[in-house]
């Protein structure tokens, strides 16, 4: 066998994901290029081999059987270049440690406790990937994932990390320190926005019937630029207790009363299941749920009442499956490819 005739590999990678994929597009998205480059690639392996490896009906493609025992073969081939690869490069990466999470929980949450787990660990090396991209464990370089979403990831180790709850809370200084003393008292100041973090669901738990969800003002799509935006003199903002608290805590936030609503999402730890017996995501895991124990406990010790959330919980319930018919949130994970 002559090694000087095999095609390009690059040739190779995209055409075995889009015979996985069934799409072109879906293939240029996978690997990060355009629509154009993925039809090139197939054209320019098609005529080398000179065979056709799909068969084209508008826009919409299929395997020729050919192609399809070609694509097998490929596939079974780039495993094994991938295995070896990784390897020679297990010795690293086993003191590697990669994190994928939201920007907000990132900046809020999880920075700010991180040097206790390097204090902790210091034979790994920690490595935060602070994203709004969903993850593909088949192609990213990632060991666990912590999501805000319904816990819904097939084929992976899914375990409930933190629960959230929303609270009103603003600057000390909003309104020149002349704070909203009742939930009626709301009604004559600005309420800063979110997709969802819903003001209805709040209300309600408050016992506030007749108040509907604000229609007016800038709408934020990050929670940590809303958290900003109410530390900022903006308004008051219904903000979750896991990114807030900490403000909160060190006088920057004022938590305005002794209600919450409950959350339908939650935070979850996820990682495929042969990674979760790594003494790295043990060691994670471990850590993890020592400080959302911590978390909890110094909550439970400021004033809080989640007594009344049972109705507001439903209605952000509700609100989830309205927002599921459209785009996720930028701040929500609904699923993890």
């Amino acid at each position: 066998m002559d090694l000087r005739q095999l095609p390009n590999l690059s040739s190779l990678k995209v055409f075995e994901a889009a015979a996985r994929l069934e799409s072109f597009s879906r293939a240029a998205e996978e690997l990060f290029v355009t629509h154009s480059a993925v039809s090139h690639q197939i054209r320019s392996l098609e005529a080398d081999l000179g065979i056709a490896l799909f068969k084209r009906d508008g826009r919409r493609i299929t395997l020729t059987d050919r192609g399809r025992r070609y694509a097998e073969q490929i596939r079974s081939s780039l495993f094994d270049i991938a295995s070896a690869t990784e390897s020679m490069r297990s010795g690293d990466r086993e003191k590697r440690l990669v994190i994928s999470l939201l920007p907000s929980f990132a900046a809020r949450w999880l920075t700010p406790r991180i040097g206790r787990f390097i204090e902790q660990y210091p034979e790994l090396d920690v490595e935060l990937q602070s994203t709004h991209t969903l993850t593909d464990f088949n192609r990213d370089d990632v060991d666990v994932v912590l999501r805000f979403g319904d816990g819904n990831y097939p084929e992976l180790f899914v375990e409930p990390l933190l629960d959230e709850v929303f609270f009103p809370a603003c600057a000390p200084t909003f309104n020149g320190g002349n704070l909203p003393k009742t939930p009626e008292d709301l009604a004559g100041v600005t309420l800063l926005r979110h997709d969802y973090e819903m003001w209805r669901a709040w209300f309600l738990a408050a016992g506030l019937e007749g108040w509907t969800e604000p229609r007016r003002g800038v709408l934020y799509q990050d929670a940590s630029h809303l958290i900003q935006a109410s530390m900022d003199g903006q308004g008051v903002a219904l903000v979750r207790r896991s990114l807030a608290m900490q403000d909160v805590v060190n006088g920057r936030l004022v938590r305005l009363f002794d209600i919450d609503a409950a959350s339908p999402w939650a935070y979850w730890f996820i990682c495929p299941q042969p990674l979760l017996e790594t003494f790295r995501v043990q060691a994670l895991r471990k850590w993890l749920h020592e400080e959302t124990r911590q978390f909890q406990a110094m909550y439970a010790r400021s004033p809080h009442a989640v007594g009344k959330a049972g109705k507001a919980g439903e209605v952000m319930r509700q609100a989830k499956k309205e927002h599921s018919r459209e785009a996720p949130s930028q701040d929500t994970d609904q699923r993890i490819s």
